[in-house]
């Protein structure tokens, strides 16, 4: 049996956080190999934002991440912000810009990001080996041994950066919180955040001629509420403001639409209903909303009637369809389109300093495995970004 090939850091998981790691060690002067079962780095950048990597959001705050302890990220986040990569992305000379809400992307291709990595992985000594799968972890007295079809490393520290379980289809598994539980750490319960929102077939079946329709929406669940695109679809409901709430949602919950928010309903059927008296309420909400939206709810709330033929307790209840619409989801798509794994390694056994676990030295996590999870629109990448930074001045 031929011994371990030594070296200082082995990081499992060649995305952003793992990256960020190794790249950071290497610099320390480690040596650092990146292992990852996938056959190319960075899958989850290279399909971001559509191809173009939200990278990070201009605003990134721990307000803005869900964990169990929502204090646990201020410290990465402070010490590696988003201006700090911001600068990195600069440096290497990629243009971007800011889209909305904060959230940047690149004008090019998000593959500018994974090449800007691996080059600075490799400037930094650090070894990359893809399509290696790892098939066992023991502890020593000097760190860890890590073994893979291709040979067996040592090292002093061993960093999980493998991710959750969402989109599975790229390779996502549990891996990461099967080596947590087996060094004795806690998990968060995992569920898939980010994601769409399905209905029940007899809310469907009256939704179908809405399929493909897009609105600016008011979503809330209880206190928490989003204002953004909302998107009708063939199994329920999807868009930027349906994936931020169904992170706050559990099944059983109801959830709030306003599909005009800011928009004063019953006023303005109001002032059709006096100007417009022989306008259908189905036109006079086409004003204010797509119009296969409007025609559905003036058609059911209303009927084939005219503006003129309606009361104001008619008005309201449209009034009502319209913004405060409340619906009881059935589910989730679940991981397969989820964009995150809400949940992970429960931070109560990692240093927020170090991400080093606490009963574990030499052991770290970073990324998404952890029970950190942020918004939509370049947190989660954020996150990464500065726990991997943070992880890869201690590995």
């Amino acid at each position: 049996m031929s011994r371990p090939t030594p070296v200082d850091v082995v990081v499992i998981g060649a995305g952003a956080a793992g990256l960020m790691c190794a790249i950071e060690a290497g610099r320390r002067g480690r040596r650092v190999v990146v292992l990852d079962h996938a056959r190319a780095p960075g899958e989850k950048i290279r399909i971001s934002g559509g191809g173009r990597c939200n990278f990070t959001n201009r605003d990134a705050a721990p307000r803005h991440y869900l964990s169990a302890n929502p204090g646990f990220a201020i410290s990465a986040l402070k010490r590696y912000s988003a201006q700090d990569f911001i600068a990195r992305i600069d440096r290497r000379g990629i243009a971007w810009h800011e889209k909305t809400l904060g959230q940047l992307f690149c004008d090019g291709s998000a593959r500018q990001v994974v090449d800007m990595l691996t080059d600075e992985l490799r400037e930094a000594g650090g070894e990359l080996r893809l399509a290696t799968s790892i098939t066992g972890i023991e502890r020593t007295a000097d760190g860890f041994t890590v073994a893979t079809a291709a040979g067996t490393f040592a090292c002093a520290s061993l960093v999980i950066a493998s991710g959750g379980k969402s989109i599975p289809k790229m390779g996502a598994t549990g891996f990461g919180y099967e080596v947590a539980e087996r060094f004795g750490l806690t998990l968060q319960p995992t569920r898939p955040g980010l994601v769409p929102l399905t209905l029940d077939p007899t809310l469907l079946e009256r939704l179908a001629p809405l399929a493909g329709v897009a609105v600016e929406a008011r979503v809330s669940h209880g206190k928490t509420r989003f204002e953004e695109g909302l998107l009708f679809t063939h199994r329920g409901l999807s868009g930027p403001a349906i994936l931020q709430i169904s992170s706050y949602w559990r099944e059983g919950d109801e959830i709030a639409l306003s599909l005009a928010p800011g928009a004063d309903i019953f006023a303005r059927l109001r002032e059709a209903r006096a100007a417009h008296g022989r306008q259908s309420p189905a036109t006079a909400l086409a004003t204010l909303l797509p119009k296969r939206l409007a025609q559905l709810i003036a058609e059911r709330e209303a009927g084939a009637v005219n503006l003129a033929d309606l009361s104001d307790k008619a008005l309201r209840r449209i009034d009502e369809a319209v913004n405060g619409w409340r619906l009881k989801p059935t589910g989730s798509e679940g991981y397969r389109t989820a964009e995150v794994t809400l949940g992970g390694v429960d931070t109560a056994g990692l240093d927020s300093r170090t991400l080093e676990a606490r009963t574990v030295p030499g052991l770290f996590f970073v990324g998404e495995v952890v029970d950190v999870t942020g918004w939509l629109g370049g947190y989660n990448f954020q996150w990464a970004w500065s726990s991997g930074w943070v992880a890869g001045q201690f590995a």
